[in-house]
């Protein structure tokens, strides 16, 4: 990539420097106004944008999702239970959150496959991603002999199947060798395999 990617990218690797506050502040009081999914012209976060795959093409749809931090809300029951036992905290998500927000991407805009995912900001309550999407069928994507695979029905639906690089992470799929034997083909199929 040309030397402007390099500044980009050394900009938001920066995140304590006043310039970066700054500029993450008064965005972060338009982007919590704004509906949990909105569709966006361009990436904010080129750079990153385009080493996950995106083009300035007809075919690629980039959204912006916010979705809520932390573990999972649970009611805490009124009797019966002593305090250790309720149940209530440390409970988390077998997804990470990243996951989650390329699922509800993908549940809007079903004729799209999602490509990939990046963090682009968050505050106390809330995170924010933005999913690249593409249209398999659009004839500008067909053609292209980078982005074209994923016109073939085995990567239909990719991100409920945790095929998408946030869903391969939270599945284990890193790893490979020592200590990783029973993350494939999936934590389920192994545990079926006749051993």
């Amino acid at each position: 990539m040309g030397s402007m990617y390099k500044y980009v990218r050394l900009f938001w690797r920066k995140r304590n420097s006043e310039e970066f506050k700054e500029l993450m502040k008064s965005r972060l009081i338009k982007w919590r106004k704004e509906p949990s999914i909105t569709r966006i012209e361009r990436p904010t976060r080129i750079d990153r944008a385009r080493s996950l795959g995106y083009k300035a093409k007809q075919g690629f749809v980039v959204v912006r999702v916010k979705i809520r931090r932390g573990s999972r809300r649970k009611s805490r029951p009124n009797r019966g239970r002593r305090s250790k036992r309720m149940g209530t905290t440390k409970i988390t998500a077998g997804k990470s959150l990243r996951w989650i927000a390329e699922e509800r991407a993908a549940r809007k805009y079903t004729n799209l496959e999602v490509l990939n995912s990046y963090w682009v900001g968050q505050d106390g309550r809330h995170k924010w991603f933005e999913v690249i999407l593409v249209d398999p069928v659009h004839p500008q994507i067909i053609k292209d002999k980078n982005i074209g695979w994923i016109n073939r029905s085995v990567h239909r639906r990719r991100v409920f199947r945790g095929l998408t690089s946030a869903g391969k992470k939270s599945r284990g799929l890193r790893k490979r060798g020592y200590g990783a034997e029973k993350a494939r083909p999936s934590v389920r199929a192994n545990k079926r395999r006749i051993k």
